[in-house]
């Protein structure tokens, strides 16, 4: 029975049979069509068996593996490897089924090919996941065909395996070395003009012909009797943290992904630009609880430690305490800090229940309140309305757009900065702050 158990019989046996069937019933009408048939039925008897033996003769004729990384970069093309070797002495028709993990809901999923007598072929195919965590797959399927394709017998292979997905690591590569490439720019990364003296000491040296006269240090020039200037360095090791609200305000989908995932793969980018830079990246993440603490240092190991830690931020569907975040933030954030608060406030009074911890968060370090704007009222508010439905709807979307920019200038009034932006240029606009920041002195 174990031969049989791999063994499939083909459509096109079935369209064969249809068509022999077709002729028995016109041989009611056309006498001669009776013979054909009957030795129709004989000839796809007899192709049928050396359909069988061709295919089935041997073992091993079909060789294949699964070829995965490592691990799936979210809300990216992950590509998977088929290698294919086929050991028979004819070119042989295949029919993959692949049995992907169950989180991308592919139920029609099969690649057809062919493949040359004694050769080996790889085959690729992608997979864009949109959630993290893990992911099973089950077996490789192969089923293979003679050029009759009457039947196909199945090899099956790699016998499940799991491949776990991190926040989106690709999108780190692509923007790793962008705040000192030239071609930045086409990235929509700003340069930004330095302004004034953002610099910390270094040392008093001997003045130099063509030194800033501005740095000369008075006191020592008396002493040594001879002009001394004071030499600065940019500054490096401010600590940077992201603070990542999980709330359900954050579970709103934008393009497959969640706007929690959006800010998860953003604060991964901008800890390794901060790195870069020579600062400090931390990051912890708040709902009912602050979670996912990792201290803003700057350490080798840091950017794994922060890649971990956002591997297990899952929303919790709460209300976030915007209080006992401050009261965390004041425990244990002692140094004067620039923190990127990724959060969304869809109305003024969402704003206005959270403002006083933001203001007291604002009190001690430079916050940067990051929220998105709601790109699903573009629609309604570009659109001609030519109902009453429709200027209702056009109405009330303009009301929530225009709310948006009301709270970027009441955090304006305190002195809170913001960020607001869509989903896809989240990462772009957080590093150009940071970058702003950073030039002017600010922190």
């Amino acid at each position: 029975m174990k031969l049989f158990k791999p063994f499939y019989i083909q459509p096109r046996f079935f369209y064969a049979g249809i068509g022999i069937v077709v002729l028995f019933g016109l041989s009611y009408f056309v006498p001669l069509l009776f013979n054909i048939a009957q030795l129709s039925i004989l000839v796809l008897a007899l192709l049928f068996v050396l359909d069988f033996i061709i295919v089935f003769i041997g073992k091993n004729k079909i060789e294949a593996r699964r070829i995965l990384p490592d691990k799936f970069s979210n809300g990216d093309k992950n590509i998977i490897d088929l290698s294919i070797n086929n050991n028979y002495p004819f070119s042989i028709y295949l029919e993959i089924i692949d049995e992907i993990p169950e989180q991308f809901q592919v139920r029609d999923f099969k690649i057809k090919d062919t493949i040359a007598p004694r050769k080996t072929k790889s085959i690729q195919y992608h997979l864009k996941p949109t959630e993290r965590g893990e992911y099973h797959f089950g077996d490789l399927n192969v089923y293979a065909s003679s050029a009759l394709k009457l039947v196909a017998k199945r090899f099956t292979f790699n016998h499940g395996a799991m491949v776990p997905t991190y926040p989106s690591f690709k999108q780190l590569k692509k923007f790793e070395l962008l705040n000192i490439n030239q071609n930045a720019l086409e990235y929509g990364l700003k340069k930004v003009r330095r302004l004034g003296h953002t610099m910390e000491f270094e040392q008093i040296k001997d003045y130099v012909l063509g030194d800033d006269l501005r740095t000369i240090n008075w006191k020592a020039t008396a002493k040594r009797n001879q002009l001394m200037v004071n030499q600065f360095q940019d500054e490096k090791s401010q600590p940077i943290y992201s603070i990542i609200d999980k709330g359900r305000v954050m579970k709103m989908p934008f393009n497959g992904l969640n706007l929690l995932d959006y800010a998860i793969n953003a604060t991964l980018v901008i800890s390794n630009v901060v790195l870069k830079k020579h600062d400090k990246a931390g990051m912890l993440s708040f709902s009912k609880k602050i979670e996912n603490i990792v201290v803003a240092q700057r350490r080798s190991s840091q950017m794994q430690l922060i890649l971990e830690s956002l591997y297990n931020v899952k929303t919790d569907f709460h209300e976030s305490d915007f209080s006992r975040l401050y009261g965390n933030i004041k425990r244990h954030i002692t140094q004067r800090s620039l923190i990127l608060m990724y959060t969304n406030f869809e109305t003024l009074d969402g704003l206005n229940r959270q403002l006083p911890y933001l203001k007291a968060i604002a009190k001690s370090h430079l916050l940067v309140v990051i929220f998105f704007k709601n790109t699903e009222l573009n629609s309604l508010i570009t659109q001609k309305a030519e109902t009453v439905q429709q200027i209702y709807d056009k109405v009330i979307a303009e009301k929530f757009d225009f709310e948006k920019r009301l709270i970027v200038n009441e955090l304006k009034k305190y002195g809170i900065y913001s960020i607001l932006t869509t989903p896809e240029n989240l990462t772009i606009d957080t590093i150009n702050k940071y970058l702003e920041i950073k030039a002017r002195g600010l922190l």
